[in-house]
Parts: structure tokens; C-alpha cells; sequence
């Protein structure tokens, strides 16, 4: 049934389905504006333990703002620590706006995520989301040539300057790349998403709709999986929730919306600014020393921190 343009999300909804999570891991910092590596490559494994795919060199390890040299150690880091467990890795090209479509520069950080056990996420860039549809669906089919498989990733304006929404058909397209064997979807907006959705259920059923909607993170309900930043403050309750979903247990609906309490707080403008409020909550829990982060991110206010204390209460973090 369609309302308009639109798919009836009741005709959507998933009861009792697996969902497949994924965590984009934050890159905590110290004081002195360092990496914290062992504070990161505990988290990855603390993820992975949980049952979640890490996700590295991802918005919320701020690829946008690490050197070459930096992404690299990330993902040496990341295989060192799993040691052969499953991993996701940004592959992210810096250009500006007007630059033309870098392909080489594309596979270059393909290459180095696949020759360390990873699967890219390809990020859009200035020259990617310029290109004209068929262009920028054969830009995929290139950049995919490089890989097994690899996410597809459609982001909004209010995460990055680069980021395009694309069009339904342009989707529709997409899932006609089979090395492609999903897409991240970060628009915030519910009606884009289950547009997707029904999309992706008539014409190929495989592909994964990772939801990007830290403010929609029942989107699981749906069909969509996932691939949030948010989930980076508790990778074990998401993982939780996700279980009481495939098991028709009815605490899905208190945790999560508990989680999506935390998630509009983290998550309100300027949106970027959720990366510190993940790096309070986790030295909160005492999982990092220290809750500052790259040196050109922005931060949230020192009050956040007993909101954010409230919440990890509620969540029963620091229960006995």
C-alpha cells in the first residue's frame, strides 16, 4: 500500500527480524590532543564482543579531520586489535567544491582498507555527488572494481558540506551495482528511509538500508539495519535491544526509547558536536581517561555531563 509517493510504513514493519548492527567507533583523544590508542583499540574490541561490526575512519572517528598518515595507523590499529574479526572502514577522499570525481585517490583508500582485512564504506566527496547520475553510478561501479563488496554511503548537508541526498531513482540504480551490498542513509528524515525500504524489498531484498538516523533509531522496526555513531556509547545495550526485537520481547521498546533519549540529546545542533558528547559518556562509564576530542571538532557545554549521568542512570550503567 503507498500513501502518495510514500510506501505505508505499517506494511514495512519487521517484527522479530536479526538486525545487523554496525558501530562507528569513536576516536578518543587526550588532553594533550593525541590519539588515545589504547582507549580506541579497547572499544573496538569491547564492539565486536558485543556483536556489533565495528565501523573505523568513520564521521565519528573524524576521518574528515585526520592526515593520511593518521587513517593509515587507524586501521592497523583496528586489525591488530581484532585479530581477524570483522571490520568496516571509511574510505574517505578530501577535496573541495568545484574539484573533479578522484577516482584513483578513491581506490587508493580502498585498497588500503581491503589489504588490512576491511570492508569500505565509500564516502561521498565534492567531486562524487557532483557527477550526474549515470556518471556517479558508473563512479561506483569503478571505485568497486577494488573490493568484494563494499557499503554505500548518502549523507545530509548537516553532517558534511559534500553530502547529497539521492534522488529514488538514483537508489534504484544503486542496487543495481552488485558489489554493493548495502547503503548507509543519513538523511534524518523517516519518509526518505522508508522510501528506501520498499524500494529495496521489490527489486532486491538482500541489500542492507543501514539507517544513519541517530534520531530515528527505531528505523530498525522497518527493515533497515544499522550504521550509527550513537550506538558508540553503549555498543552492548544496542546489541541488547537488538535481541529483545528477534525475540518479540516487549523491553525493546523501553530501552530503546531510553536510547533515543540519549540520542536527541547527543544529536541536536551542531549536530558534530555529538562526538564529544560520546567521548563524556564514555569516560562516564570509565572506558576512556579523558573526554576531549580532535582539536577542530566541536565540543558540547561542561553541563552536558550530568545530563548525559542522568541518562547512563536511567540506562542502569552504574547500577551495582
Amino acid at each position: 500500500m503507498v500513501v502518495g509517493s510514500l510506501p505505508d510504513p505499517l506494511t514495512l514493519l519487521r517484527p522479530r527480524r536479526k538486525i545487523t548492527g554496525i558501530s562507528a567507533i569513536l576516536l578518543p583523544f587526550t588532553d594533550s590532543g593525541t590519539i588515545d590508542w589504547a582507549g580506541f583499540t579497547a572499544h573496538c574490541v569491547r564492539t565486536a564482543d558485543a556483536g556489533l561490526t565495528p565501523a573505523v575512519n568513520m564521521d565519528t572517528g573524524f576521518v574528515n579531520l585526520l592526515t593520511p598518515e593518521q587513517k593509515i595507523e587507524v586501521l592497523d590499529a583496528t586489525r591488530s586489535a581484532l585479530g581477524g574479526k570483522s571490520f568496516v572502514a571509511g574510505a574517505f577522499v578530501r577535496d573541495v567544491s568545484g574539484a573533479p570525481f578522484d577516482l584513483e585517490e578513491y581506490q587508493r583508500a580502498v585498497a588500503a582498507i581491503v589489504q588490512r582485512g576491511g570492508a569500505p564504506v565509500i564516502f561521498q566527496s565534492h567531486g562524487l555527488t557532483a557527477l550526474p547520475d549515470d556518471e556517479l553510478l558508473a563512479a561506483y561501479e569503478a571505485i568497486g572494481r577494488g573490493c568484494d563488496s563494499f557499503i554505500g554511503f548518502e549523507l545530509g548537508t548537516m553532517f558534511a558540506p559534500f553530502g547529497r541526498i539521492y534522488s529514488p531513482d538514483l537508489f534504484r540504480g544503486l542496487l543495481g551495482i552488485r558489489k554493493c551490498s548495502g547503503a548507509k542513509h543519513s538523511s534524518l528524515r523517516r519518509e526518505a528511509e522508508w522510501q528506501r525500504l520498499a524500494i529495496r524489498d521489490a527489486v532486491r531484498p538482500d541489500f542492507k538500508v543501514y539507517t544513519g538516523n541517530d534520531l530515528g533509531i527505531d528505523m530498525v522496526m522497518y527493515g533497515s539495519d544499522y550504521l550509527l555513531g550513537l550506538s558508540t556509547f553503549a555498543p552492548e545495550l544496542f546489541a541488547q535491544r537488538d535481541v529483545y526485537w528477534s525475540a518479540g520481547d516487549s523491553r525493546f521498546y523501553e530501552l530503546n526509547d531510553v536510547l533515543q533519549y540519549l540520542g536527541f540529546l547527543a544529536f541536536r545542533a551542531p549536530v558534530p558536536a555529538y562526538k564529544h558528547s560520546a567521548a563524556m559518556f564514555l569516560k562516564l562509564r570509565g572506558w576512556i581517561g579523558c573526554d576531549a576530542t580532535h582539536p577542530r571538532s566541536p565540543t558540547r557545554p561542561d553541563s552536558d555531563r550530568e545530563l548525559l549521568r542522568g541518562i547512563a542512570d536511567q540506562l542502569g550503567l552504574f547500577s551495582a
